[in-house]
């Protein structure tokens, strides 16, 4: 059966509507596919290359700074004295650090570190433990001074009167997770004697005049508060031993020293001024004594 002319133009027109419908319906279906799957890839190049960042050292998630980097070294569970757990590496090929110490000609002492198979690593703090990096601690006497980011330091001489005198400065090596490198589980570090000039060409120190013995137990000074009388120009030598970590303050003279718990410390000044002036300590703010100096 023939079809008409009208009949032919109406189905190529109903044809063309269709393919357009379809086509259509196609390109909405198609592009949030296509959104998805480049986002997608963009995350993932993001989250390989830290969108421009640099790359973490951090440690894995529900682990700790200590227990970062488990394949470097083995975590023991000594610490090195201060609190910091070890991390014992192969004798072979470990870091190594030696330290020297001269006198400032203006004040203090210039400490300068050497390492071995050891660089800073400021920038990764915190971060994962990575062989041969990291950064060094400065002990005096054993207690914790400062922390160093590079092989120079200048220790002014108040920041060592302020701690109460000391004879010998540690430096040791940590990893960037704050755990101590260690071989044969003996921290990594290295020690010498605070000295300003050779024991030939340093004068004697002048005896004191005076000697005053305080001890602090439980919150009470023995002996008990009373006033120390001195004359213009004598050297008093103050020995403090407290049960509890404190700092001893004299007024006046603005002289202090840190009382660490169970050491005494002697603090040596001369009555250079005339006065009345209390010597006590800051924290529990015990009286200790009276100077009187006429």
């Amino acid at each position: 059966m023939r079809r008409s002319p009208r009949t032919l133009r109406l189905n190529r027109l109903t044809s063309r509507t269709a393919l357009t419908s379809r086509t259509a319906l196609t390109s909405r279906t198609a592009f949030p596919r296509l959104a998805v799957a480049l986002l997608t890839a963009g995350a993932l190049v993001c989250g390989a290359s830290a969108c421009g960042g640099r790359p973490t050292t951090h440690h894995r998630p529900g682990t700790s700074h200590e227990q970062a980097g488990g394949s470097v070294g083995r975590l023991l569970t000594a610490d090195d004295g201060s609190g910091h757990r070890l991390r014992q590496v192969e004798a072979e090929g470990a870091p190594a650090v030696t330290i020297a110490v001269r006198p400032d000609s203006e004040d203090g002492w210039n400490v300068h570190l050497s390492l071995r198979n050891f660089r800073f690593s400021p920038d990764s703090v915190g971060g994962a433990a990575l062989l041969g990096r990291g950064h060094a601690r400065l002990f005096l006497d054993g207690h914790p001074l400062a922390r160093l980011y590079g092989p120079w330091y200048h220790l002014p001489d108040s920041l060592v009167r302020k701690a109460g005198g000391g004879r010998t400065l540690t430096a040791r090596l940590y990893a960037d997770d704050h755990t101590a490198w260690a071989v044969h589980s003996t921290p990594i570090q290295a020690t010498t004697p605070l000295t300003t000039t050779s024991s030939a060409d340093t004068p004697a120190e002048p005896r004191p005049d005076r000697t005053l013995e305080i001890v602090i137990s439980h919150g009470k000074v023995s002996p008990a508060p009373g006033r120390t009388e001195l004359r213009k120009g004598q050297r008093i030598e103050l020995r403090v031993r407290t049960d509890r970590a404190d700092t001893l303050h004299v007024h006046g003279y603005d002289k202090e020293a840190r009382l660490p718990a169970g050491r005494t410390i002697t603090l040596t000044l001369t009555a250079d001024r005339t006065g009345l002036f209390e010597v006590e300590t800051h924290e529990s703010g015990l009286l200790l004594t009276q100077l009187v100096v006429r």
